[in-house]
């Protein structure tokens, strides 16, 4: 299938701020800082990092390779590489676990839209009312799904691309400014020191572990979204700089948030211990006790919403793609019954807040919640095994030395000498320590 048959990024610039925009989201703004104040701030940042770019790139170059040589969706470009029956079973979990993933984070993603708004309003009702109430978590909801359908059907250039260097600047942007207010608070300094003076004796293989999962999750990886935007790429960009692109934006924006979180907690004397309602529990009491705290508030949430809004972008299109790719359906109906579908499994998410007490507390899943079982399932387990299964196939089944032929495209022969330790990497170190992390997940380290 051609390039120009099915749309494609128009220059680096769009495909970096798109894929960008994927792997910048919630679990930047919101996961990342709660998890770093988890695991004792500047220490957990340093291992975060090393994890981002000795795991994530890696993978994140495979991801990419593959797409681009076959210019297909996640199915369709295992089938390219391999006639076995069993692989393409990858390209499906990645599809199927894209759906389920927006399901639940499209629910979360409304939060960040009703919370512009309670800013503004200066509303006083605590987070658990507000999500508790059956009329306003699923009417955010569906308005998400409804502005992420909106960005999909528009395709490659005039949708994804269009609006991700839009978004995507403009996010930077309020980061900035929020950091610069931020570090003018009383305070504050105790809040940077938090955060970048490491103590390298809070690290344990907790510590590690936990680093990993997070520079995981905030990649994208293993559920075929990078595959699917490495389809849309020309033959004549260079790979590896795109990849690196992708991932320093990515864990820019993350280590920006922590500059705006952590010294607004420190400044009101609050604990970074708060777990993941750190966002919305805390920073609204930080807001009304600012100065100019309302427009601080509503900039946080709209910058939320943003980083949400180009995560859903790049869920959706995942089932997307293989619908116009391998069922041949138009754009427009693949985004409408894909919207409708994920509409349907989120339900049961955005009840599970309060509304209906038997999805609240599943007992013999651990008390979770049906959104908490759903991101264990999904964001967890599924992520994490299928960005495994991804390494081992371009390393092992396609073989890096394919997959290099098609990296070094665009890349120049002074590329070729990254290529050996590229390879090492996929084919040894990457599977062993994802396997490592799937096993604490599945509590065998526990």
């Amino acid at each position: 299938m051609e390039q120009s048959a099915r749309g494609a990024w128009t220059s680096r610039t769009g495909f970096i701020l798109a894929a960008a925009g994927s792997a910048i989201g919630l679990g930047n703004i919101w996961r990342f800082p709660y998890v770093t104040g988890m695991h004792g701030g500047a220490a957990f940042v340093v291992v975060y990092l090393a994890c981002v770019f000795a795991i994530g790139v890696p993978i994140l170059i495979a991801e990419l390779t593959l797409g681009r040589h076959t210019t297909l969706n996640p199915v369709g470009a295992i089938r390219a590489i391999t006639k076995s029956r069993f692989w393409p079973l990858v390209g499906y979990l990645g599809v199927i676990t894209g759906a389920a993933i927006l399901s639940y984070y499209a629910v979360i993603a409304g939060w960040t839209v009703g919370y512009i708004f309670r800013t503004i309003s200066h509303s006083s009702s605590s987070f658990g009312s507000f999500i508790a109430d059956p009329t306003i978590e699923v009417g955010y909801f569906v308005l998400f799904l409804i502005m992420t359908a909106g960005v999909v059907v528009g395709g490659v250039e005039r949708g994804i691309e269009r609006w991700s260097k839009i978004l995507m600047p403009m996010l930077f942007l309020i980061l900035l400014g929020l950091i610069a207010f931020a570090l003018t608070l009383e305070g504050a300094s105790k809040g940077v020191e938090f955060y970048l003076k490491p103590d390298f004796s809070k690290i344990s293989g907790s510590t590690v572990l936990a680093a990993l999962g997070q520079a995981f999750f905030s990649l994208s990886l293993g559920m075929g979204a990078m595959i699917t935007y490495g389809s849309y790429i020309s033959k004549k960009e260079n790979l590896a700089i795109s990849a690196a692109s992708v991932a320093l934006a990515d864990t820019l924006i993350a280590t920006l948030a922590g500059l705006v979180i952590f010294p607004a907690l420190f400044s009101v004397g609050m604990a970074p211990t708060q777990g993941p309602g750190l966002v919305f529990n805390v920073l609204p009491r930080i807001f009304e006790m600012m100065p100019g705290g309302t427009i601080v508030g509503v900039f946080f949430f709209v910058l939320l919403a943003i980083a949400a809004l180009t995560s859903t972008v790049s869920l959706l299109e995942v089932p997307v793609a293989f619908l116009v790719d391998q069922r041949k359906w138009s754009r427009k109906k693949a985004v409408i019954i894909v919207t409708a579908i994920v509409f349907a499994i989120g339900l049961p998410s955005a009840l599970s807040q309060g509304t209906v007490p038997a999805l609240s507390s599943i007992d013999w899943l651990g008390g979770r919640d049906f959104l908490g079982v759903m991101d264990f399932v999904f964001g967890n387990l599924s992520l994490t095994f299928g960005g495994l299964l991804l390494a081992i196939l371009v390393g092992w089944v396609w073989g890096t030395r394919k997959a290099s032929e098609e990296l070094l495209l665009g890349a120049g022969p002074r590329f070729s000498a990254l290529v050996p330790g590229w390879s090492f990497m996929l084919r040894y170190i990457c599977p062993l320590v994802i396997i490592v992390v799937l096993l604490n997940l599945t509590g065998v380290f526990e």
